[in-house]
């Protein structure tokens, strides 16, 4: 069975993937997530506190998601960073969408927990293009994870069907271009 502050936090991403986050109060995450009135608030006194709670959640979530496959070709680089974005924008775009608002709105205290992630996803892209490309393409990680963002952000707001290989294909080789 899972438990109350697990299921207050499912709803709570729920809710600010789908409504924005002024969803984000107890009231709400309490109804969301079928729990008596004042469930949520035994865990998070404050929304401050239910922010902080929200956002390390995500963290961990998608640390568990991760799987981060050992890549030793361009071409496994392309379709994991393929799967990754078609993930963010299909199954879990709720997640993705309150990810991004809690960055634009939470302060930089409570937002550590995604910078960190995001930190290592950086160091994880860094490594790979050493390895298939030397210094030169390790250096372009932020290039390439901006384009892959870029196109996260395209498939959640304007086009859900954008393609992804192509444009990922694309931004691989101009990161490994010599």
């Amino acid at each position: 069975m899972t438990s109350t502050r697990s299921r207050a936090l499912r709803a709570a991403v729920e809710l600010v993937g789908s409504e924005g986050v002024r969803a984000l109060t107890h009231g709400r995450v309490d109804a969301a997530a079928s729990l008596p009135p004042g469930s949520t608030s035994n865990h998070f006194r404050t929304r401050a506190a239910l922010v902080a709670g929200v956002i390390e959640w995500i963290a961990a979530a998608e640390r568990a998601d991760a799987g981060v496959p050992e890549i030793t070709t361009r071409e496994q680089l392309i379709a994991a960073l393929s799967r990754m974005i078609e993930a963010q924008s299909g199954p879990l775009a709720a997640r993705t969408r309150a990810r991004y608002a809690l960055f634009l709105e939470a302060d930089e205290d409570a937002t550590r927990p995604l910078v960190a992630q995001r930190d290592v996803f950086e160091d994880w892209v860094r490594a790979i293009l050493r390895d298939l490309g030397g210094t030169r393409a390790e250096q372009r990680a932020v290039f390439l994870m901006a384009t892959a963002e870029g196109l996260l952000l395209h498939r959640l707001t304007v086009d859900p069907d954008a393609p992804v290989d192509d444009v990922i294909a694309r931004a691989v080789d101009a990161a490994l271009a010599r």
